[in-house]
């Protein structure tokens, strides 16, 4: 019968305590040289950044504003006399022609003036011609004669002008054109404190904008207008600036500025109204993230270079720069707030 050699149970504990000792020391020295690789990959590795090379194209500085359509030279219908109404003769969209009857007016009363005026004017005839009879035959003075005179002319004025106040009961139009709004129905009360209709030709239109009173030093006449509604979705319509009202409102802290449209449009449509108080047609553009203050962070040679800029027109996604770089610049996007002039930098864009 063989037997084991006595040592071969206890070989592994000869050197065990010290075995571990060493494979923990090993694998600390493996951690600290881990760290201090990845310490030094991080120092010396260069930080990533996005970049956009410098572009050249359109900017333009802009002004907001809202507005309206309207008739270039409208005019307000309403009555020089109070009656009531009794017939209406135009609806809202109706062509007009200059002294075309648009309503009538009740005139019974003014009829019956008119009567008694006239009854009037008979009774001082014939007054006049028996006193111009008696003072022929001399039974009667000359103060006699003129009064009998003075007041059948007074009675022939007084109907002629009742006469004439009758076609004011007849509502006309001033101008040619067409008929915008229409706020009267029979019935109604007209009066001179009471607008009838609105006329104005639609072929000649303007664009009322409201302007902030804080904007409006930079408008000029002439300036290009790009305006857009919900009317005509996806839809440019252009105009350009002809007049600006001397006066603001202090109570909207505003100014109007009349815009000339191209194109026609329907009266009372709102619109989105963009005033080109600047524009550059090759100006040299960076993204608006790239800017920080007045300088940017350049990409040169794989390194980042702080450079001083001087900026023009800022749009909402770009910025024109009139100073300080070339056409062949890469500038950082949104560059970190940790990055520092010299570092290095892996670019992507560029």
């Amino acid at each position: 019968m063989e037997h084991a050699p006595a040592f071969t149970a206890a070989a592994p504990y000869a050197t065990g305590r010290g075995g571990r000792r060493l494979v923990r020391w090993i694998a600390f020295l493996g951690l600290i040289l881990l760290l201090a690789a990845g310490g030094w990959w991080k120092v010396t590795s260069p930080t990533s950044v996005i970049a956009s090379s410098v572009t050249r194209g359109p900017v333009a500085d802009v002004v907001y504003a809202t507005g309206y359509v309207e008739a270039r030279r409208p005019i307000e219908v309403s009555s020089r006399v109070t009656a009531p109404v009794t017939t209406v003769l135009v609806d809202e969209g109706d062509h007009v022609t200059r002294g075309q009857a648009l309503a009538t007016l009740d005139a019974q009363d003014q009829r019956h003036s008119i009567a008694q005026l006239a009854a009037d004017r008979v009774k001082a005839e014939q007054d006049e011609g028996r006193a111009l009879a008696l003072f022929r035959q001399g039974w009667m003075a000359k103060a006699g004669r003129d009064q009998a005179v003075a007041s059948a002319n007074a009675a022939r004025a007084a109907e002629a002008a009742s006469r004439a106040k009758l076609d004011q009961f007849t509502i006309r139009s001033g101008i040619s054109g067409v008929i915008l709004r229409r706020d009267v129905e029979p019935g109604d009360l007209a009066s001179a404190a009471k607008t009838l209709f609105e006329i104005g030709d639609p072929k000649q239109l303007r664009v009322t904008a409201t302007v902030d009173e804080r904007d409006i030093p930079m408008v000029r006449t002439g300036a290009h207008v790009m305006m857009s509604t919900e009317a005509y979705p996806g839809r440019i319509l252009k105009g350009e600036v002809y007049e600006i009202t001397p006066a603001g409102d202090p109570q909207q802290r505003a100014f109007r500025v009349r815009v000339r449209p191209d194109t026609i449009l329907p009266v009372g449509l709102t619109l989105e109204v963009n005033i080109m108080v600047a524009e550059r047609q090759h100006a040299l553009l960076v993204p608006a993230g790239a800017i920080r203050g007045q300088s940017v962070w350049l990409v040169e040679h794989g390194r980042a270079r702080r450079a001083a800029v001087q900026t023009g027109i800022r749009g909402t996604t770009r910025t024109e720069i009139t100073r300080g770089l070339s056409d062949r610049a890469c500038v950082v996007n949104n560059p970190p707030a940790t990055l520092k002039d010299g570092e290095r930098v892996s670019a992507k864009g560029c």
